[in-house]
């Protein structure tokens, strides 16, 4: 066991995740360069960069999918996920962070805290995954590291403490300050900036070095008070226990070290691989994992250790050469080629005929894996994405959440020898993208598809061209509504049938009645208060959850109900459940039409940065659209507009948006909630 518990110590499992553009992946590809992964530098702007993989990803320069790879560094061996940065991909970094350990946060030193990196720093959050900051482009013009430092504290509330400050500003930007070393590093050009040396704090940064060593001091005494006494009798520190100060605040989720440098000019790497291993936990070092046992409904947990129980997480699908690998974190446990998982979402058995260890899509075949690794399993027929696997002991652990997708657009192939082609691969991407949902509406004779947005749907369009050879007949978008009601209603409702010669009769009573947004259909069972054994509740919520899959206005979904079910009677039990569930969906229906049913529309949060001088023709056009705004923050020449925006007018949007600015205002939308646009 101590040999196993050392080599759990030296793994890492970490994800790079950020707003579009930041330069994860030119973090990811130096990282595989200086650990001896890869022996050039792949480039994102050249198409060459090892984790983007897909033609689509090197020829649009950004991250489709998140891809997984290993590398060693100091006798550490670290698993990373690199990460999409755009919104319509959000389900690729929440899949990634459900099942890593800690998470390097790239933040561009001009742009700072974007909104898309909002969203990833509240997913980790959510997931509890502790992170370094890892402040990127410090060589461009307007870039500012302190900047983005406050800017983590007025968005997320974190406690940044920076572990270095940089040398030299914009393009004169040359190396940082360790401002536990107290020595300035500074990288050779010669070698792509794989030796770097140590240097003497120049003259003219020595007094900011100083300032900001307090202030490391400063925070690093509220987390210890060992560190405490000694800082307040003016003792030396040793350095030795400032990292493990920040390693214990840092997996506590107590505070956020923050590096700095600049990718793309090959600066700051290296000091970041040493930050992932001294600051980063290892799998022994997160909260054993949690699930809910399936048969008694109880909590249970389970150590990181291989001769536990085996419990593991589907994390992603992709079927690629007609195989279909499945992504999988192995959190206890271990599992060898030809091992049966017990799949306890599903409550079958899979045989795994094959394991693979993972470098973005290059895989080497392993006779076995154990706790701590994320590989690649074949075999796994029936197992999708957030399922759990175990062997003896069945848990089932916390499922990824899963995005609804807000815009739709119906498909047909241009040859109709190529119907049945169109939708085995329509269902391949199904299998793989839980974002991505296939419907065939019989009534108009049409396939339609939706998911997270615009670009989403055309980089799917181009995978069905690009690997299954059909060309594709793509209507226009058209936006996933769903439908509430706004007032409530009161409803007895009974189904009676004659069944077998017997009547049989079943009947319910409901209230409906409007709730708040977000809130889904919430059911309160009044009738266990009666009637605590009731066999048939589970029946009579399931009509009133089928019934709302269908809405009564135009058929959307159904959403921000309360129904409170106050009364049920049946008179044969042989015949209950049928008749309960008939009733309950009718009455469901009925009142639902009676309490002033109305559409919603997706709402998507909207941040616009625009050069002064067009704000107002922006906020213009945006008033035309219905957009809701909330704020405007003014960063010297630029303005930040953050704004409401009803999905239905926000079709084409780029290129309004750059036509009244000249090209010089960008954008970023992702979907924020459903409601009512009044007049719209």
């Amino acid at each position: 066991m101590k040999k196993e518990a050392q080599r759990l110590r030296k793994i890492r499992n970490i994800g790079i995740a950020a707003h579009i553009d930041a330069g994860k992946t030119t973090v990811t590809e130096r990282i595989l360069y200086y650990t001896k992964k890869t022996y050039k530098i792949g480039e994102v702007h050249e198409g060459t960069a090892t984790m983007d993989y897909l033609p689509q990803e090197q020829e649009r320069g950004i991250t489709i999918t998140s891809a997984v790879t290993t590398c060693d560094w100091n006798g550490h061996e670290i698993q990373i996920i690199d990460t999409p940065g755009h919104v319509d991909f959000t389900i690729e970094v929440e899949r990634s962070l459900r099942v890593l350990d800690g998470m390097v946060a790239v933040f561009c030193g001009v742009g700072g805290v974007e909104p898309q990196s909002e969203t990833v720093w509240h997913q980790a959050d959510k997931y509890k995954v502790p992170r370094i900051a890892f402040i990127n482009k410090l060589d461009r013009v307007g870039a500012n590291f302190f900047n983005v430092m406050d800017m983590l504290v007025e968005k997320f509330g974190a406690n940044p403490i920076p572990l270095q400050i940089p040398l030299g500003t914009e393009d004169g930007f040359y190396g940082i300050v360790d401002l536990i070393k107290m020595k300035g590093i500074v990288w050779s050009d010669e070698d792509l900036g794989a030796t770097y040396n140590f240097i003497s704090i120049p003259e003219n940064y020595k007094k900011m070095a100083q300032e900001y060593r307090e202030k490391l001091f400063e925070k690093l005494s509220l987390l210890d008070d060992q560190l405490m006494e000694l800082y307040l009798d003016g003792k030396d520190i040793d350095e030795t226990l400032i990292r493990d100060v920040i390693r214990k605040g840092t997996i506590a989720l107590k505070c956020v070290p923050v590096l700095c440098g600049a990718a793309l000019r090959n600066k700051g790497i290296q000091p970041l691989l040493d930050g992932i291993i001294e600051y980063l936990p290892s799998p022994l070092e997160v909260p054993p994992v949690q699930g809910k046992n399936p048969e008694t409904g109880e909590m249970e947990s389970r150590e990181a250790r291989s001769d536990e129980d085996l419990s593991a997480l589907a994390f992603k699908v992709v079927i690629e050469e007609g195989r279909k690998f499945t992504y999988t974190r192995i959190y206890s446990g271990q599992i060898k080629v030809g091992d049966e998982v017990y799949n306890v979402n599903i409550g079958k058995k899979e045989k795994i005929s094959r394991i693979f260890k993972i470098h973005a899509n290059h895989k080497e075949r392993i006779g076995e894996a154990r706790t701590g690794a994320i590989v690649g399993l074949v075999g796994l027929k029936e197992t999708s994405t957030g399922h759990t696997l175990t062997k003896k002991s069945p848990i089932l652990l916390e499922p990824i959440e899963i995005y609804q997708p807000v815009i739709s657009i119906a498909v047909e192939p241009k040859r109709n020898i190529d119907q049945d082609k169109l939708m085995i691969a329509l269902q391949k991407i199904s299998d793989e993208d839980p974002t991505f949902i296939l419907k065939t509406d019989e009534d108009a004779y049409q396939t339609v598809v939706s998911g997270m947005g615009e670009l989403h749907l055309d980089v799917i369009a181009r995978r069905i061209k690009d690997e299954f050879g059909v060309e594709l007949h793509v209507g226009k978008p058209q936006v996933v509504y769903k439908e509430t009601i706004e007032g409530n209603a009161s409803i007895e409702h009974a189904f009676e049938k004659i069944i077998n010669n017997t009547p049989c009769k079943g009947s319910v009573s409901l209230d409906v009645s409007s709730n708040k947004r977000g809130s889904g259909i919430v059911i309160i069972p009044h009738i266990v208060e009666e009637h605590p054994a009731f066999p048939f509740l589970s029946t009579i919520e399931e009509g009133i959850m089928e019934a709302s899959n269908i809405g009564i206005l135009k058929g959307f979904p159904l959403t921000d109900i309360k129904v409170d079910i106050n009364d049920a009677s049946y008179n044969n039990p042989e015949f209950a459940r049928l008749t309960l569930k008939i009733a309950s969906f009718e009455a469901f229906r009925k009142g639902c039409a009676e309490a002033k049913p109305v559409l919603l529309v997706p709402i998507m949060s909207l941040a616009v940065t625009v050069p002064n001088e067009f704000m107002g023709e922006i906020i213009g056009d945006l008033n035309s659209r219905k957009c809701q705004i909330l704020n405007l923050t003014t960063k010297d020449k630029i303005t930040i507009i953050h704004a409401n925006a009803p999905l239905t007018k926000m079709f084409g949007y780029s290129t309004d948006v750059r036509s009244l600015s000249q090209g010089r205002a960008s954008f970023t939308m992702y979907f924020s909630h459903y409601d009512k646009v009044e007049n719209g």
